[in-house]
């Protein structure tokens, strides 16, 4: 398992970086913050479960529109499909975070934080042991560095380990950055994930609370838009970018009809 350093990272990124969600079309992405394919890696592997950084995508407009309804032909690029394509675009989640359906399990040197709604279907809670149960026995080094590892490396931040005594949150701290989710071994292809605390809202200036780690829709399915629900891996979503024979970098082009 690796020796990954935890720190809690819930700060603003520098001012350049924001993403526009629009009403019924892409993601604009200000600032062109570094665009990457991240594989996810549950396997026992020297490393331990984690991400694998793919093909990097180039940001050549500022914004750069990136696809939300899942049908572009020029993923992970919006081209204007959304306007032809059944989808519904209706960004339903509340603005502000909620404490509504959110878990606290006590462990003995650890409390895990759970809030189901921010499931993205990763499955890194299971990886190297159930993370609850780990967090139960977490008097044991071994199995609380893997409940806090395990809780970090999920990336919509359903899950959050603390230390019992000081209530300090154990974050990985990122640069912020963007990555389009892989999960080569259920098939499926998963969210915008957003690093870094890069702030995000509506067209109409309303903003969501910023996070460290968050994970945005990209199949154009989910029924807590703009946020990723998991249910990409229910419809069996791929964007075909992460094939063998997909291009090593990609370079954007201006969206389509999409909004300014």
């Amino acid at each position: 398992m690796s020796d990954n350093k935890f720190e809690p990272s819930e700060a603003a990124a520098p001012g350049r970086y924001r993403i526009t969600i629009t009403e019924k079309g892409p993601y604009l992405v200000y600032g062109r913050p570094p665009l990457t394919i991240e594989r996810i890696r549950l396997g026992p592997r020297d490393a331990g479960p984690g991400f694998e950084t793919g093909a990097h995508f180039e940001m050549r407009t500022d914004p750069t529109a990136l696809c939300r309804c899942g049908a572009s032909h020029r993923k992970p690029y919006c081209d204007g499909t959304h306007a032809s394509t059944a989808w519904d675009p209706t960004l339903t989640a509340p603005l502000q975070p909620t404490t509504a359906g959110r878990e606290v399990v006590e462990g003995a040197t650890l409390t895990l934080e759970d809030h189901p709604r921010r499931c993205t279907q990763a499955r890194f809670c299971q990886a190297e042991g159930d993370v609850r149960s780990l967090v139960g026995r977490s008097s044991d080094p071994d199995a609380r560095q893997r409940a806090i590892h395990e809780a970090g490396l999920c990336p919509g931040g359903r899950l959050t380990a603390r230390d019992r005594q000081s209530g300090e949150a154990f974050e990985i701290r990122y640069d912020p950055s963007l990555g389009l989710i892989e999960a080569p071994a259920a098939g499926v292809s998963g969210g915008l994930w957003l690093r870094g605390g890069i702030p995000f809202g509506r067209e109409d200036g309303r903003a969501y609370a910023t996070r460290n780690r968050v994970v945005l829709c990209r199949c154009g399915r989910s029924a807590d838009k703009p946020f990723c629900d998991g249910t990409h891996a229910t419809v069996k979503w791929h964007d075909g970018l992460d094939d063998a024979t997909a291009a090593p970098e990609r370079t954007a082009a201006p969206a389509a009809g999409a909004k300014r």
